[in-house]
């Protein structure tokens, strides 16, 4: 596959540029990492051709979470565009309070200044492929429960802030249940389906130093209950994993080098 096919121009569904919660901060990127981005990018490919899936779950590991217990930092919803992969996700920009949704090609989901050069892939059962891959070829159903304030510790069950792994699932719920039109309904059936989220045990000083110093954190859409006893609940790639193949909505998790 060529490097034009896996980089592809991004789309965005929505306005501004994306730079996945980083600061705007120019920086070209090194030779090496562009090589291994690419890398990457090929052994993707080439592991979702062979899977001969629609659509998968893709994940990458953007940071290192491993003080959480979390793998994998960020994922989107990748599908086959003819003899082409695209990855339709949401983005962070700049390290704001604001996110849009874009489409990007393989490789250029992975040049983004990656922890590690790992992939992480869930294929989806082909009844929820069938529903959900007509959704992510269209603009308005995957804006459809975008909310652009966002919030990289969101609430999973609140809908004043977004972070990027929620709206995959919520938007996921939209497509298996003709009932979830909005983003209540659609938290309703992941709860229905047994969506557990991941308790991140984060203490008041370190919730207030967060606060201060990015934009892209807010704990407010916490219930005070288990805010105030240290436990933030939200969307990680880890729990999705866990839930996909635990309630037969996807398999088992493969990993990509």
């Amino acid at each position: 596959m060529s490097v034009r096919a896996l980089v592809a121009a991004a789309f965005v569904i929505g306005t501004g540029a994306a730079h996945a919660g980083r600061s705007c901060e120019h920086k070209l990127p090194d030779a090496s990492s562009v090589q291994r981005a690419m890398s990457l990018a090929e052994h993707t490919a080439r592991q979702l051709d062979a899977s001969g899936a629609q659509v998968v779950v893709l994940a990458r590991m953007g940071q290192d979470l491993s003080k959480y217990g979390q793998r994998y930092s960020h994922m989107g919803l990748a599908y086959r565009d003819g003899a082409v992969w695209r990855v339709a996700h949401k983005l962070n920009q700049c390290g704001s309070a604001q996110a849009a949704v874009y489409r990007q090609g393989l490789g250029e989901f992975f040049l983004d200044d990656l922890y590690e050069y790992q992939a992480g892939v869930v294929v989806l059962a082909p009844a929820v492929q069938a529903r959900l891959l007509p959704a992510l070829q269209d603009n308005a159903r995957l804006a459809q429960l975008h909310t652009p304030a966002y919030s990289m510790v969101a609430y999973p069950w609140s809908q004043t802030y977004q972070q990027s792994n929620q709206w995959a699932i919520e938007t996921l719920a939209m497509t298996q249940d003709p009932a979830a039109t909005t983003r209540e309904r659609a938290q309703a059936w992941l709860k229905l389906q047994g969506y557990q989220p991941t308790t991140l045990h984060l203490s008041a000083l370190t919730r207030l130093g967060a606060r201060m110093t990015a934009a892209n954190v807010a704990f407010d859409d916490h219930p005070n209950a288990r805010r105030f006893t240290d436990r933030i609940d939200t969307v990680t790639v880890d729990s999705v994993f866990v839930w996909l193949q635990r309630s037969g909505l996807g398999g088992a998790p493969l990993t990509v080098h």
